[in-house]
Parts: C-alpha cells; sequence; structure tokens
C-alpha cells in the first residue's frame, strides 16, 4: 500500500524548531510513505529524512557532485548508469566517460540533484537506468539494522512517471556468486510527480518481478547488498528523472 503524508500539501514552515518525523510513525503498517513537501526557504535539516538515525543513514546528498557516494559508514561505491542493447539510451552514458551525473538544484533548496534521461526502445529486454555500489571494492554491505531505503526524486514535465527502485543482495547481483538468471532484484515501481517528493520504502514492501530470475528468495537479503538502483524499461517511453538525499531509513536499537 502506498499512502501520501499530508495529502493537502500543507507547507512545512522551517522556523526555529523542526518537525522531526518518527520512523514508527511513517513506517506504521508497512506501508510505502510519499511525503510531499512544499519548497521550503532554506534546505531540510538531516532529521527530516533520516527517521531519527545518525548522519550515517545518508548514502549520498549530491552536495559533493562527484562520481561517488559519501564515503563514511563502511561505504564509498561509485555511481554508473546502465542501457540494454535495443535501442533505448541514457545519459549520462556508462563507462569511464559518463559526465556529471548531478545538475544545479536538488530537494528542498540543496545546491545538486542527481539526474538520469533518455528514451527507452521499442522491442526486445528493455532498460535504462541509474546505479551506485555500496561498497568499494565491490562487498556485500550490511544494512540490517534499518528497515528501508529514503530518498527525494522527481520526473520532469515531459518524462514517463514510472521508476523502479531496486536493491541487488547477495541473491541477484553476479557478485553474490549465487544467482544464475541474476539482476532481477528486489524493489518497488514509484509513480513520480513533477514536484519534489520523499518517497520511503520499507524492506518489505519490496519484490521481485514476476516470471524471471533465480534464485527466488523470499525476501531482500539486508544484511548483504551490493547496489541499489533506479531503473525504467516502458516500452517507447521518454524519461527524464531527478533524485537526492538517498538514505537508509528506521534505525533498529536507536542506531
Amino acid at each position: 500500500m502506498t499512502f501520501a503524508v499530508n495529502e493537502t500539501r500543507v507547507s512545512i514552515q522551517l522556523l526555529t524548531t523542526f518537525v522531526v518525523l518518527s520512523a514508527t510513525t511513517l513506517l506504521a503498517g508497512c506501508g510505502s510513505v510519499e511525503l510531499r513537501v512544499e519548497d521550503p526557504p532554506d534546505p531540510v535539516p538531516d532529521e527530516m529524512f533520516l527517521g531519527g538515525c545518525s548522519r550515517d543513514a545518508v548514502v549520498d546528498d549530491g552536495e559533493d557532485n562527484d562520481h561517488r557516494i559519501l564515503l563514511h559508514a563502511d561505504r564509498g561505491g561509485y555511481m554508473y548508469t546502465f542501457v540494454d542493447n535495443n535501442g533505448s539510451s541514457v545519459t549520462p552514458p556508462p563507462g569511464s566517460q559518463a559526465g556529471a551525473f548531478y545538475n544545479l538544484t536538488g530537494a528542498n533548496g540543496s545546491m545538486y540533484g542527481g539526474r538520469f534521461h533518455g528514451d527507452i526502445g521499442t522491442t526486445g529486454n528493455l532498460y535504462a537506468g541509474y546505479g551506485m555500489n555500496i561498497s568499494e571494492p565491490r562487498a556485500p554491505y550490511d544494512a540490517s539494522k534499518y528497515v528501508g531505503i529514503s530518498f527525494f526524486a522527481r520526473r520532469s514535465p515531459d518524462s514517463h512517471p514510472k521508476v523502479r527502485l531496486k536493491l541487488l543482495d547477495v541473491a541477484t547481483d553476479p557478485a553474490g556468486g549465487t544467482c544464475s538468471e541474476c539482476f532481477n532484484a528486489f524493489g518497488k515501481d514509484i509513480e513520480l510527480t513533477e514536484r519534489w517528493e520523499q518517497y520511503i520504502v520499507p524492506y518489505t514492501e519490496m519484490a521481485q518481478e514476476q516470471g524471471w530470475g533465480s534464485p527466488r528468495p523470499a525476501a531482500v537479503d539486508s544484511s548483504a547488498l551490493f547496489a541499489i538502483q533506479f531503473q525504467v524499461n516502458t516500452p517507447g517511453s521518454h524519461y527524464d528523472i531527478w533524485w537526492d538525499d538517498i538514505a537508509f531509513f528506521g534505525c533498529k536499537d536507536g542506531e
């Protein structure tokens, strides 16, 4: 179930006290949460998207404007794009000449927001997307002390709205050494709007796509994650996706 917080789009007023949205409140009922945030005058503080976690929960906020996620909490993997061989396109292009992952103006008045855009082909196995390895060198990362992923995103007016959030784990990433039909990662389809909005997706809301992939475990293994990805695959569509402030969400045991 996906539901909206502040459906009437009540503005968050940043005065002398910030409102902290607790993980317990937002994740009640194990539903994905879409937090609609009116454009505030200043960047929203970390507490607005960490669900009570420390700064270590932030995967990347874009403000260093480079090709690597934040180098802390035993993380520090690199960003990349990927695309099929059936006529789809993605910018920045894959490979060492990828170019900039960020454009000016991020969520909540921040300096930078990530962006990837292009077109999806019409026939064959179709996909394009953006990803970030969690660790460098690549290794399984234990994110089991969290309960999900939080991020801000929007789309351009001419963009197809659907994007899929994916978590590649030990059973779905080739580096895990167990999959014979890899990359069917646990994930969640998200419908974006033209506004910056926050999306909170618990691990329990994620599932593999039907009809392919081996193995097919019961749930994502959050103790052994390799990468976070955003993917589009609607045939014939144009996409232009922006993202910002990716973080793990909902710390367990007050961590």
